[in-house]
Formats: C-alpha cells, sequence, structure tokens
C-alpha cells in the first residue's frame, strides 16, 4: 500500500504478477471490520469463566439468557475460528447395583495341571463393550 503512492499501480502488480481484481479486493476486505468481533469476545468471556466446560450449545444458551440471540450454528462456526474446544469429561463407571446371575462353582481351584489331555477345560467369558460397539446394541 505504501508502495502504490511512489509507483504506478500497474508496474507494482506486474512485478508481483497480482491480478488488478485481486488487489483491490484485499484492499477492501483490509478496510472491512469484524461484525462478529463484539460477539467473538462474548464467546471467550464466558468460555473462560467456565473453565473451558462450556461447548457451544450451552454458550448459545447462555447468550440467550443475556439476551444475545444467536443461532447455535454461528456459535459453532465462531468458536471453531477463534481455536475454542470444550473439555470432555469423562464419565465415571458405576457398577451394576442389581441382581446378579448364577454363579458357577469353582471346581479347578486354579489346578490346572491334567494327567491326561482334554481333562481339564477352562475358558474366561469377561465381556468388554468397546466404544465403536457401544451405540450398536439393541
Amino acid at each position: 500500500m505504501e508502495l502504490r503512492h511512489k509507483y504506478d499501480l500497474d508496474l507494482l502488480l506486474k512485478q508481483t504478477n497480482m491480478a488488478r481484481s485481486s488487489f483491490y479486493y484485499y484492499e477492501k476486505r483490509s478496510k472491512t471490520t469484524d461484525k462478529y468481533f463484539e460477539l467473538k469476545e462474548l464467546i471467550k468471556h464466558i468460555y473462560h469463566k467456565h473453565k473451558g466446560r462450556y461447548g457451544y450449545r450451552r454458550i448459545t444458551d447462555e447468550l440467550n439468557n443475556q439476551g444475545v440471540i444467536v443461532n447455535h450454528k454461528t456459535i459453532l462456526r465462531l468458536m471453531k475460528s477463534i481455536g475454542l474446544k470444550s473439555v470432555i469429561r469423562v464419565k465415571k463407571y458405576k457398577s451394576y447395583k442389581g441382581e446378579q446371575g448364577k454363579i458357577a462353582p469353582n471346581l479347578l481351584q486354579r489346578n490346572f495341571k491334567a494327567a491326561a489331555p482334554n481333562q481339564k477345560w477352562a475358558t474366561d467369558i469377561t465381556a468388554t463393550i468397546s466404544t465403536a460397539l457401544k451405540g450398536k446394541r439393541n
């Protein structure tokens, strides 16, 4: 921009291999202000006030409670552009406290030595549900 006052615009564009339309596009864009600047500041304030625990849904609710009506998709897009992600809390394990099934007697008593093959058979039927299958159970 500063060189434009010294030199001809055509010469500068030729030296930089830039199209005239691109030059005017960037010139116009640099003069415009961010229309979401104040909203971004509010989002940052709410996010840091709650120590990063609020995601876009709760921030949207908080803004709506303050009287700022904004679509949740806008909040999500702005949070992505700012680089804010909420902390995902891992849920604690809660064991099942209901009725237990039938427990088989321990016949081997950890004595796994057999006199001949196929006398003693043992298996483990502990089931672990992976996170990939968690939502696909009936």
